[in-house]
């Protein structure tokens, strides 16, 4: 059954927004193009209204389920997807890894009621660089498209609680089960792997470790090509899952 909500907050959200990634703080010269992929017309209606007031961010193209939305991203190559997780025809989930292989540029953020703990792992295994609820502020939508734009990966708070118990749990059910050995990584990208895991961007495990800007960028970068993989979520639940990091 497709999702249904209220309407989002314009007042701050008192959550947040828990962010993961790098802070260029660089402008873009082109605005950041947005297809918005959402079952309900007034829903997708209501985000291009708030998305036309921002200078940086263009809305392109809207869709209405999964199918539609692969098509469109084929077509408009969009730099951002941001979809709902449960609709007709085609999910979101089901959509997202779809629209990595025909527009493997985008990035996507779910945008959705669903606080399921399942939805978000899939949605994550599937590629979306962001997980977020729509109660999020009408403002924080904004500035979660240009983070994630900037290569951060956005979660809402309450579901990135539920992810770190998650991890707790799947590694106490795994423990007597021999894992196979994980990429070696040297001390120091053990230590940003674990501020990764907390949240912290860049700019803050710089100051954290007193190490320049784009050393810490090099760092993740060499995590990532280890443990081959394509976001600094994808890195920390793999770390977590093949014990690399103790979560206590």
């Amino acid at each position: 059954m497709a999702d249904s909500f209220g309407p989002m907050r314009d007042e701050d959200a008192d959550d947040g927004v828990v962010g993961m990634g790098p802070d260029s703080g660089t402008p873009r010269k082109e605005p950041i193009r947005v297809l918005v992929v959402d079952d309900h017309a007034l829903f997708r209606r209501g985000l291009e209204i708030v998305l036309a007031a921002e200078e940086d961010i263009q809305v392109i193209g809207e869709a209405g389920d999964g199918a539609e939305a692969v098509e469109k991203a084929a077509d408009l190559l969009p730099d951002i997807v941001l979809m709902d997780v449960r609709m007709p025809k085609r999910g979101g989930i089901e959509a997202c890894t779809s629209i990595k292989e025909v527009a493997p540029s985008a990035k996507i953020i779910m945008l959705t009621i669903s606080d399921e703990e399942a939805d978000l792992y899939e949605a994550i295994k599937a590629g979306a660089t962001g997980y977020l609820l729509k109660e999020i502020s009408t403002d924080e939508v904004a500035t979660a498209i240009r983070a994630v734009a900037d290569g951060q990966s956005q979660i809402s708070p309450s579901m990135a609680s539920k992810l770190l118990t998650e991890f707790k749990s799947m590694i106490q059910r795994t423990d007597e089960r021999r894992l196979v050995p994980a990429p070696r990584l040297t001390d120091r990208e053990l230590e940003v792997l674990k501020l990764v895991a907390t949240g912290m961007n860049n700019r803050d495990i710089a100051k954290e470790l007193f190490i320049s800007e784009n050393t810490v960028k090099n760092h993740v970068r060499n995590i990532l090509e280890k443990l081959q993989l394509h976001s600094r979520m994808e890195a920390v639940v793999y770390a977590m899952r093949e014990k690399i990091l103790e979560i206590r």
